[in-house]
């Protein structure tokens, strides 16, 4: 098929996950000519921005780049839901159930403190009267973040996309192909027969980077099979729905739940990688064996739905660095392609400092890459201290 010829964009972004579409929207904003190109769709099902929601916290450890960038994130997250008109934020709270000699936990609540984050340490006795469904075996304090909550993911990354076409940026559904990692990059073609010609391009594509680089991240950056499922509770019992409970996250136990918003059930997750996975072929049917290990924890921590019956389950995935730092950097080869992933499970919250962190690169006002986020600090063997 004859290749069709295209305008020439200052930047291409390939990739409609909340990584790209926010680099697209803050690019175009800033006066740049840009094409934001996904083969599936902004929020798609294969995508690791896909599914319902995900949870937005402050909180990160002693890990302050990360507590930073989400607290400006927030911000420009419910900036852009105002102005979309959409209110895609829900004020859950995050409650945090720290284990005796954890010092995650601890780490999170002093670094909140140093940023001003509001948050309050409470005792099993106050989570109990606060919310009496949660059973605390084993947790010997807690950290509430009152303010932070759960996103509404995937209706959250098409709003953005339909932010940035309002501003001028052009939409494409169509599949780029692997570039010629041999020669300098002046153009990509597309499944569709288009060469898309642009002074920069930035592959924001998640779990496809590998196979779209393979020389360069066929190691450094692992998909892994993650499962979700959603419970129901007993009719009328409004105990598990936000605001009667929060988002709550059993970090000793790597458990993470989610209250029941807009119906669709009551969310949990083992937070553990999975088994490595194809984005693209790779079946998203969940296994007994992951729904027996959730209904485990679940059991464990929400008795009352010990039971419950599973209303959904999804299989989605992580996109792990070595150590669940981001991938934002320059290819080595080519001083115009931007390498932008690297989530690894804890990433849609950031979109929108990632998009103003590469619209600076791009633009020559940032001097350097922050070291954590560089390509030559990637390892090849996994080893999580993000999370």
């Amino acid at each position: 098929m004859p290749l069709m010829s295209t305008k020439v964009y200052d930047v291409a972004v390939i990739g409609a996950g909340v990584f790209g579409a926010w680099t697209a929207y803050s690019l175009q904003r800033r006066g740049r000519r840009v094409v934001l190109i996904d083969a599936h769709g902004p929020g798609n099902s294969r995508s690791s921005s896909g599914d319902q929601s995900r949870i937005i916290r402050m909180g990160y450890g002693a890990d302050e780049v990360y507590t930073d960038s989400a607290i400006r994130s927030q911000r420009l997250w419910n900036e852009l839901f105002e102005a979309g008109g959409e209110p895609l934020f829900v004020p859950a709270g995050v409650l945090w159930l720290a284990h005796d000699g954890d010092p995650y936990p601890r780490q999170t609540l002093e670094t909140l403190k140093r940023f001003g984050v509001p948050c309050e340490e409470l005792t099993p006795a106050d989570v109990s009267a606060r919310y009496p469904q949660f059973n605390l075996e084993g947790i010997a304090w807690a950290l509430f973040e009152p303010e932070s909550g759960i996103i509404l993911a995937r209706r959250a990354v098409q709003l953005v996309v339909r932010q940035a076409i309002s501003c001028g940026v052009e939409y494409l559904h169509d599949a780029v192909g692997q570039p010629d990692e041999t020669k300098n990059l002046e153009s990509v073609s597309t499944a569709a027969g288009r060469q898309i010609t642009a002074e920069h391009f930035v592959f924001a594509c998640g779990p496809w980077l590998p196979t779209l680089f393979p020389r360069l991240l066929a190691n450094r950056i692992w998909p892994t099979r993650q499962e979700v499922f959603y419970f129901g509770a007993q009719a009328g019992d409004l105990q598990f729905h936000s605001p009667a409970m929060p988002v709550w996250i059993d970090f000793k136990n790597e458990v993470y739940g989610m209250p029941d918003v807009e119906d669709r059930g009551i969310k949990c997750a083992v937070d553990r990688h999975g088994e490595l996975f194809d984005p693209e072929d790779g079946d998203r049917v969940a296994t007994s064996q992951g729904l027996d290990a959730v209904r485990q924890r679940l059991a464990l921590r929400l008795p009352a739905l010990r039971d419950a019956p599973v209303l959904e389950s999804r299989v989605c995935q992580y996109e792990n660095t070595s150590n669940g730092d981001f991938l934002i950097d320059r290819h080595p080869d080519f001083e115009n392609v931007w390498l932008v992933g690297g989530g690894s499970g804890h990433g849609f919250k950031h979109g929108p400092v990632v998009g103003e962190y590469v619209t600076a690169g791009i633009a020559g006002r940032r001097e350097k890459i922050e070291p954590r986020f560089s390509l030559a600090s990637k390892g090849t063997a996994q080893q999580r201290v993000v999370y």
